[in-house]
């Protein structure tokens, strides 16, 4: 897909899929960020799948939209995605801020688990690639026994760094064209994941690809995720600092913060959510 001034035959998707919505997508921050349920996300997942044309699937939060101000290829990534859904509930006060709402959170782990259910029901193979030794294969057993039938084609954990390692990375290629998984699940973290997916993704094979964060350390049991009300407020950052303050402290106090500052330029500029 291009980018978001761009009409493209996705757009006819979503707007098929959301007959009532006023915009099939919002920008915040030159970001674009799709306008849909979870039902739509997965059945457009499904069609992308069924279409196996390599599609990138992205779950946007504030950490992401920080980090592409940085980093223009990672701008660019985010213009060619098949699918950028908001993941960070603070994605959904701007928006409405903007007096654009968007419909619904899609939350990274929750998405993983829908799909996953989608998977074993559609007979979709899935792969787990990322996080420490042992925690992809945890995850996907517990993604296994709660979802009858999951078709799990592997997992694999790359050292620290492999992205950099030509030969590991041609090695993977190879494993996931020779596994065929039709959805392929990353979990390397942010820029890593997008840009390692963007990069790899035709050489692989797979049809579709998501980076899922800490998804796996959640799955498997090894991290617990927030309390749900945490969840509903937007507070799940806060639980994650608890968790981890020596890595996310200078994420969450210093790199993000801006964010508030931006959507506030974005507000009182005239640069307004684009409509189609």
């Amino acid at each position: 897909m291009c980018g978001a001034t761009c009409w493209t035959p996705t757009m006819n998707a979503i707007l098929k899929m959301n007959p009532d919505t006023a915009a099939p997508f919002v920008t915040i921050m030159r970001t674009r960020i799709d306008n849909l349920t979870m039902d739509d996300v997965l059945d457009r997942v499904e069609q992308l799948v069924l279409e196996h044309a390599p599609g990138h699937v992205i779950t946007a939060n504030v950490d992401h939209v920080m980090v592409k101000r940085k980093y223009p290829e990672i701008a660019g990534i985010y213009s060619k995605a098949a699918l950028v859904v908001p993941d960070g509930v603070p994605l959904l006060w701007a928006a409405r801020f903007f007096g654009t709402p968007l419909q619904e959170r899609i939350n990274g782990t929750d998405l993983m688990e829908n799909i996953c259910e989608r998977a074993a029901k559609r007979n979709f193979s899935v792969f787990l690639l990322g996080a420490p030794a042992g925690v992809a294969e945890r995850a996907a057993g517990n993604l296994q026994k709660r979802f009858a039938g999951l078709a799990v084609s592997g997992t694999y954990s790359p050292y620290c760094g492999f992205e950099n390692d030509v030969l590991e990375n041609e090695k993977i290629c190879a494993m996931l064209r020779e596994k065929k998984p039709d959805i392929l699940f990353v979990s390397l973290g942010i820029p890593k994941g997008i840009r390692w997916i963007d990069r790899n993704l035709h050489a692989c094979g797979t049809p579709l690809a998501m980076e899922v964060g800490a998804s796996f350390l959640f799955l498997s049991g090894v991290m617990k995720r927030a309390p749900r009300w945490m969840q509903k407020k937007g507070l799940e950052w806060l639980w994650r600092l608890i968790l981890e303050p020596r890595r996310l402290w200078k994420r969450y106090l210093l790199n993000d913060l801006p964010f508030f500052y931006y959507l506030l330029r974005q507000k009182y500029s005239g640069r307004k959510p684009k409509k189609p």
